[in-house]
């Protein structure tokens, strides 16, 4: 019974979720931020191809209306618009901090939500066997010493894309995120450490637990009082709350040196009903996210350029509308890339076209880049890792690694 209690205590941090903690490998400058959003977003909606004839024509009631039309999209070049619910996000294409990656996501044809976030976060698609997940593999292989709070998951449950046996920290949502645990107790903790004195496992973990705790507090209490969001209520998602808690976790990481690497998700945004154009369900929820990555950029602060945000999601969304006003699952999507390390200012990747001739399964954007090739540059380039680390992060993965010179500035 005891030994059960520790290792529920001890599976605590900041947040109170049950993570495990083991000694990961250390701290360095660049980090790395993934934000999932779950439900798979409108890719066509969120960089929208109105250059394409049959973008409107698909799209009667939901398409958006070109740049410099009324609530029209916000001009990224001759082809693409970026939603005009995501203007807060403007600015950072504008200084060269945003760049989108289109016709990108999984080379597994599923169209199953629980299968294809599976896949993205083990970063193995096609095989439902693999027992970890992708960013706990890249923790354990990155370079440089140990810290308890080297990786931070943000959320109310563990992910799938911190599994395994490295080292994750939990950040709670909400104000609660700061609440005091039972494991924060100098006497609970002088008490256990007798007790397990002659166990160096579980002696390990309680350490390993209490010394990730305090260095989060210590960080947060650190953080400017704005971060901290009254209204927020445990985590349920709206425009204030995710600005509050991405604030929040931009500060975590730039007031804490040994942050580099986490992840935090989004849901929503499986819209089959009335997906809306520039007003309705979809724009509430872009302004919602919008104004949550740019809080995230603000709370990074000067770190900002030293880090990578990406944002993707499982797959895109049909290219034609239901008969209900909405969009169906499709395939291909759009990666976002936003930080002072990318190369912004450009929208990347193979341009397959709306054509009927050129879609999947005719109805759907192809996938021309696996999110593999987005994701492996980045962890050389930008966090160093060396091609024998890179195969264990994503074993069996494509064997090059596209625009590999173009994601990142030189």
């Amino acid at each position: 019974m005891l030994r059960r209690q520790l290792l529920h205590f001890g599976a605590f941090t900041l947040g109170g979720l049950p993570v495990s903690l083991v000694k990961a490998q250390g701290a360095a400058q660049k980090k790395l931020v993934v934000v999932m959003l779950r439900g798979a977003v409108d890719g066509l909606s969120v960089v929208a191809p109105y250059g394409e004839r049959e973008y409107a024509a698909s799209r009667p009631q939901i398409a958006l209306a070109p740049p410099g039309a009324d609530d029209g999209l916000l001009k990224l070049d001759s082809l693409f618009g970026l939603h005009p619910a995501l203007a807060p996000l403007k600015r950072h294409w504008d200084g060269g901090q945003l760049a989108f990656v289109h016709a990108s996501g999984s080379p597994d044809p599923t169209r199953s939500h629980f299968d294809a976030q599976d896949y993205f976060e083990s970063g193995t698609p096609g095989r439902k066997s693999t027992p970890d997940g992708w960013m706990n593999r890249l923790l354990a292989a990155l370079p440089g010493e140990p810290a308890p709070t080297r990786a931070i998951s943000q959320g109310s449950t563990p992910p799938r894309i911190f599994a395994g046996t490295a080292s994750v920290a939990s950040l709670g949502l909400g104000p609660n995120a700061l609440q005091r645990r039972a494991i924060d107790d100098p006497r609970m903790q002088a008490g256990l450490a007798r007790l397990y004195a002659g166990d160096a496992q579980l002696s390990s973990t309680l350490r390993d637990t209490t010394e990730g705790r305090g260095e989060m507090a210590r960080s947060m209490a650190a953080a400017e009082p704005r971060s901290m969001d009254p209204s927020a209520d445990g985590g349920a998602p709206s425009a204030r709350s995710f600005a509050a808690d991405a604030r929040r976790l931009g500060q975590l990481i730039r007031k804490d040196p040994h942050t580099q690497l986490a992840f935090t998700a989004v849901g929503g945004w499986d819209t089959h009903v009335n997906q809306g154009a520039a007003r309705g369900q979809l724009a509430s929820r872009l302004t919602s996210l919008g104004q949550g990555l740019d809080a995230l950029s603000q709370g990074l602060g000067d770190t900002l350029k030293d880090t990578v945000i990406v944002v993707a999601s499982e797959f895109g969304r049909t290219l034609r509308q239901n008969g209900n006003g909405g969009t169906d699952h499709g395939r291909g999507n759009v990666i976002w890339l936003l930080g002072g390390p990318v190369a912004g200012g450009q929208v990347l990747g193979e341009w397959p076209g709306l054509d009927s001739s050129a879609l999947a399964d005719g109805r759907d954007l192809a996938v021309r880049t696996d999110f593999r090739q987005v994701l492996a540059p980045l962890l050389q380039r930008h966090l160093g890792l060396s091609e024998t680390a890179l195969a264990t992060v994503f074993p069996g993965g494509p064997q090059t690694w596209r625009y590999a010179d173009k994601l990142l500035r030189a």
